[in-house]
Order: C-alpha cells, then structure tokens, then sequence
C-alpha cells in the first residue's frame, strides 16, 4: 500500500475516536510510577493536590471518564509534580474511597452529590442564636453522618448569646458527643476533638463555622459573613470545598448550606439513624409507616408511657413525612 497508511494490525489494539480521526487505544497505561497525592480543593476542572507535603495542580486524566473527584480523594498522579507555577500534572487514578459523604438538592432528587471522601468525623455547627438552631437541620446531618459512617460531633457556636440546655437536651438519647464556643472563650475543646482526624465541618449559613476555621487554622483566611436582619438567615461566603492541615489531621471546611436532601437515603436508614428509637421501632409491625396514629405503631406507645422522648420522635416523623411530600428545608 504505497503512499497510503499502514493498517492497524491486532498488536494495535486500537479503534477510531467517534467523530474524530485520532486513534484512542483500549489498552489503558499502569501508570506504575505514579505518585501518591491527597486533594485539598477543587476549583473548575483543577485538582489542588498535595504531594509529598508539596501543592500541586493537576487536571483528570482523559481515561477517568466523567467519575467525580472531590476534596479527601486519595489519587495517584503523573506529568509534572514540581508544583512550579503555570505546571499542570493528571491525575490518572482515584484510590478506594473509605467513607464518602452525600447529599441531594432536596429529599426529590435522584442526584447524589459527593460532598468530601475519606473523612472520619462529620463536625455539624449549629449556632444557639443568631440564627436560632435548627434541629430539623441537625437531625439530617446526623442521618447522613451515620449512613456514611461518619461519627457526628455537635459544635454549639454562640453560647454567650444563648444557653446549650434544650438544644443538648433533644439529643441525650443519641450520646451523640458536643462542644460548645462562646465568642469570648478559646477553643481548646473543639480543637483536641479535630487533632489527628479528618473532619468535615458543615452548616447552615451565618453559624459560624467560618470563624471557627479561621481561629483554628489563621493562615485559611476563610471569608465571614453576617446574619440577615431580615430573614434571620446567614449569607453564603465560603464556595467551596477545601482541606486544611491541623494538628495530625484535616479540617476540611464546606460551603454552608441551606438544605440537606436525604433522597440517597432509604426510609428505613433514616429510621436507623435514630438508635435511641430504635428497640421501639423493631416492634412495629411489618411495613408500618411510623407515622402518628398509624396502627400498632410502637412509637405511640412508647411516649404515651413516657418511655420515649416525644420530640426524638416528632423529629423523625418530619424527617419521613418531609421525604415524602419534597420538603428538606431545616
């Protein structure tokens, strides 16, 4: 065949790109002298990553496919890792994830959307006043900490406006660990809770969490927003995912939120959050709704003897009436 192209022969092992003239082979590289990185920010199809105690930016390898990369990865990476400026590494392998962290827009959309991987503490901040707290808010978090194996640490922020009782008091049958903050006191208390984990810390907007960090971590500069007079509500300021390094560890600070969907969440993982229910639920009988009222419902009975804290389980019934009417707002 002069003047023409050789034919691909079965040592190829190639196919043409669809759309395209390029050739793209199946046979995908080993990449066996990859390094290991841990990803700290995603920003737009960048990937800051942290080699060797080095930052490096890298974009995803082409072979990846459109599987997500979130803060907390750990992956592996080729190209350039100097971590110079306007130098761009791939990263061409996302390592087994040991916990992942999800949400949904609401409690209709099929959508899960990852959060963080790989963190081992879930750190929900919830202001005592100013805004007000929301313990519908609370309860999702602690639903989806459980579901992700994450263990829930409860940061009341703003006690030197309000008193942690009644708050606390809704979660004595959880033992669900806390700390409280006051503006005029150190943090001593949260930070031996974060030294040597990972923890994500999340919230709604206007709790606080941001100052949190920046006390914490000064060199974050994470940007501080005020309460809305009007609405009671925080105003958005972080964007954005990012891991810090802190004491052995990482905190890794999320943009606050004013929703948590539970769709990726069964009814019966909802209900399973709840432990201190649970021996109560387990007599209900076979497909029982759990709602008020329903026949032979086990949680009736339970806080007409007092046996169980009413509001515990007002909050579930909210939480499984919510999934089913579309409403997530805390």
């Amino acid at each position: 065949m002069s003047g023409g192209r050789r034919p691909l022969d079965e040592d190829d092992v190639r196919i043409r790109a669809r759309g395209g003239s390029r050739p793209r082979t199946r046979t995908r590289p080993k990449h066996e002298d990859a390094r290991e990185g841990f990803v700290t920010a995603v920003d737009r199809g960048r990937y800051r990553c942290l080699v060797a105690d080095r930052p490096v930016v890298a974009m995803k390898a082409r072979e990846l496919g459109r599987g997500s990369i979130v803060v907390g990865d750990r992956v592996a990476l080729v190209g350039d890792l100097s971590g110079r400026p306007d130098t761009l590494a791939r990263v061409v392998r996302v390592e087994e994830r040991r916990s992942v962290l999800r949400r949904t827009a609401d409690d209709t959309d099929p959508v899960e959307r990852v959060i963080v991987a790989n963190a081992d503490q879930l750190v929900i901040v919830a202001a005592l006043a100013d805004p007000d707290p929301q313990p519908r808010f609370i309860d999702r978090c602690l639903v989806a900490a459980f579901d992700a194996g994450l263990a829930p640490l409860l940061c009341l922020t703003k006690a030197d406006l309000a008193g942690p009782e009644d708050l606390l008091r809704t979660y004595a049958g959880l033992d669900v660990a806390h700390v409280v903050t006051r503006r005029d006191r150190g943090l001593d208390s949260l930070a031996a809770r974060l030294a040597g984990r990972t923890s994500v810390l999340v919230g709604s907007s206007g709790v606080g969490k941001s100052t949190l960090v920046n006390l914490l971590v000064p060199a974050a500069a994470r940007a501080v927003g005020d309460v809305n007079p009007v609405t009671g509500r925080g105003r958005h300021t972080s964007t954005s995912a990012v891991a810090l390094p802190f004491d052995g560890g990482w905190i890794i600070d999320t943009p606050g939120v004013r929703s948590f969907g539970l769709a990726h969440i069964s009814p019966d993982d909802v209900v399973a959050g709840f432990s201190d229910l649970a021996d109560a639920v387990a007599a209900c009988p076979p497909g029982c709704p759990h709602t008020a009222g329903a026949p032979g419902c086990a949680l009736d009975a339970g806080v007409a003897e007092g046996a169980l804290d009413p509001d515990r389980v007002a909050s579930l019934r909210r939480l499984l009436s919510s999934r089913e009417s579309g409403d997530d707002r805390a």
